[in-house]
């Protein structure tokens, strides 16, 4: 199973991969698999609502999580606070916000966005 490990400012090696995903597969019918060779977690439709880059991904070189979002829900997160949130590459366009994890403070916020992410998913299309 992927591990994603990184260390955090304080010398402390955290998993990212465990943290997320006993957040993402908490959310009913919730599962993980690999998509572009990191875990991903979809919903009971199949569609992914977040993506974990725990090596960091082209030019962002620090571990981070995609997840799906309206535009105007990226928007907000990234004008609140540009330095933790990011438009990612690909899916940027559609809404889906990147969260910067090297240096976490409020694991609480991240698991909200996932959730989040998993009820926009889940809507109707």
């Amino acid at each position: 199973m992927y591990r994603g490990l990184v260390t955090e400012p304080d010398g402390v090696r955290e998993d990212l991969a465990a943290r997320i995903r006993a957040i993402c597969l908490a959310l009913p019918g919730a599962t993980e698999r690999l998509s572009h060779s990191v875990p991903a977690w979809f919903g009971p439709d199949k569609r992914m609502f977040a993506q974990l880059w725990a090596s960091g991904h082209h030019d962002n070189e620090f571990p981070h999580l995609w997840c799906a979002n309206v535009p105007e829900g990226q928007q907000g997160l990234i004008a609140a606070d540009p330095d933790r949130f990011f438009r990612p590459p690909y899916v940027g366009h559609r809404g889906w916000v990147g969260v910067r994890l090297d240096a976490v403070r409020d694991w609480a916020e991240v698991a909200e966005i996932c959730q989040d992410a998993y009820q926009f998913t889940a809507r109707p299309r």
